[in-house]
Order: structure tokens, then C-alpha cells, then sequence
């Protein structure tokens, strides 16, 4: 079980500068981990605010660019990783995009460039640490599904198709690495105060709380910890599962 020079389990964290992303690598790091934050450098704006709200975690998060749809990058992003800081014994697949619009009006443009970020940016990084993970015998791999993946949502084929995916693929890994110490589970996000939600229309907004159980929006700090939760050392015995996070939004047996 090789953890980083530091002495903390290296956690790579994709989509880590957005809103459920940072906060994904806030939590892990309160729970020791070394985290590595991977996102576009296309916005130093965010990258830069970013850094300015993980200053107080003394170094234990740094950012790395990356494009989780360019699989050559990948392999590149985790060998950079692992013979400058540490193995990766934990990855976090929180990139994601949206290209919303119906099916009659979607051009495949739309289509392939959210699957390339969604879906294939999930293949991309397993591929490259899935080796490593086996051979040690140790990994966590959560990866962010959505409850559009559940219930498909309008306007949505695009999106609701890849968060689907993504957890057939989970599924799928976690039966081929179950007895080598390996977990993969996936965490579906309901709807979150982020500012993809804050851009709906205030009257739709208001409909989606009302639909609700719990009568509010979720919080990156829910999604996070989660997270924290799948990729402890002790979560051994829970693979192959999906945790939705969603206020009881979507409910199933």
C-alpha cells in the first residue's frame, strides 16, 4: 500500500476546481489525504480563486491541468503524479459538462463533446491507475453519476446517457477488481446549489425545491462527504454500489 512521500494516500480529484470539485478536495484533505486537483488551466480567473480558498490547508492540495478527454494526457497527468508525489490510490471522476437541448435539435457536436468529457474523461483516468491500484492491492475509485443518469431528464439524452454510463462502467470495474483490494462505486448527485442550478429560471428553480423530500437543494459539503465516506481506508466491503445523494428527490430499492 504506497502512499505519497509525505506519508498520506495521494487522492486525484478530476473536475477539481468546480464547486462540488473543491469541495471534494477539501474533505479528503481534512481526512489526511494528499490531493491533486485536475481541471482545464483555460481559466486562470478560477484556478487563481481556487487556490485562494485551499491556501489554508498548508499545501496538502495542489492543481495540475489536464484534459480528462485526451487519454494520452491522462496516462501523462499520472505518471507527472506518481514520480513527483505519490501513487495514486484514490480518484475521484467529478469532471463533467452539460450541452443541454433536445434530441430533435442536438447536432453531434453536442453529443460527442459531452461524452468525451463525461464518459470517455472516466475511462481515460481508470485506465491509467486501474494497474497500479491492483498491483498494490489497495484503490478508491468513486465516480459522479447524477440522478438525470436515474430518471433521464428533458433535454438531456446527451448527459442522462453518459451519467448512465458511468455507472455501468463502475459496475463493471468493480467485478474485475473486487478481490485485488479495489472499490468502485459511484455517488449520484441530485440537484445542488452550484451555479449550473443558479442559472435556472427562478420559477423553475423554486418547482425543483418544491419536488424535494427534504425541501432543499443539496450542497457540494453533501456530495463531499460521500465521497469522504467511499474512499476510506475502511470501505472495503461496499463496491460496485450507487449512492445517491439527491434530498430523496429519486427513490429506489
Amino acid at each position: 500500500m504506497a502512499l505519497s512521500k509525505s506519508g498520506s494516500r495521494v487522492a486525484l480529484v478530476t473536475g477539481g476546481i468546480g464547486g462540488i470539485g473543491t469541495e471534494i478536495c477539501l474533505q479528503l484533505a481534512q481526512v489526511g489525504r494528499t490531493v491533486i486537483a485536475v481541471d482545464l488551466a483555460t481559466r486562470s480567473d478560477r484556478i487563481e480563486a481556487f487556490r485562494e480558498r485551499t491556501a489554508a490547508c498548508n499545501g496538502a492540495i495542489r492543481f495540475e491541468p489536464c484534459d480528462v478527454g485526451d487519454f494520452k494526457a491522462c496516462g501523462d497527468l499520472i505518471t507527472h503524479v506518481e514520480r513527483n508525489i505519490g501513487q495514486v490510490d484514490i480518484l475521484v471522476n467529478a469532471a463533467g459538462i452539460t450541452r443541454d437541448t433536445s434530441l430533435r435539435k442536438m447536432d453531434p457536436q453536442q453529443w460527442h463533446e459531452l461524452i468525451r468529457v463525461n464518459l470517455d474523461g472516466v475511462f481515460n483516468t481508470c485506465r491509467h491507475v486501474v494497474d497500479g491500484m491492483v498491483t498494490r492491492q489497495f484503490g478508491r475509485i468513486v465516480n459522479l453519476s447524477s440522478v438525470n443518469g436515474q430518471t433521464g431528464q428533458f433535454g438531456q439524452t446527451n448527459y442522462s446517457a453518459a451519467k448512465a454510463g458511468v455507472h455501468g462502467f463502475s459496475m463493471a470495474l468493480a467485478r474485475e477488481t473486487a478481490r485485488k483490494g479495489v472499490t468502485v462505486n459511484t455517488v449520484s448527485p441530485g440537484y445542488c446549489d452550484t451555479p449550473m442550478v443558479a442559472a435556472v429560471p427562478q420559477e423553475i428553480r423554486e418547482q425543483i425545491i418544491s419536488d424535494i423530500p427534504v425541501g432543499r437543494l443539496g450542497t457540494p459539503g453533501d456530495i463531499a462527504r460521500a465521497v469522504v465516506f467511499l474512499t476510506a481506508d475502511e470501505a472495503d466491503y461496499i463496491t460496485g454500489a450507487n449512492l445517491p445523494v439527491n434530498g430523496g428527490y429519486f427513490m429506489s430499492f
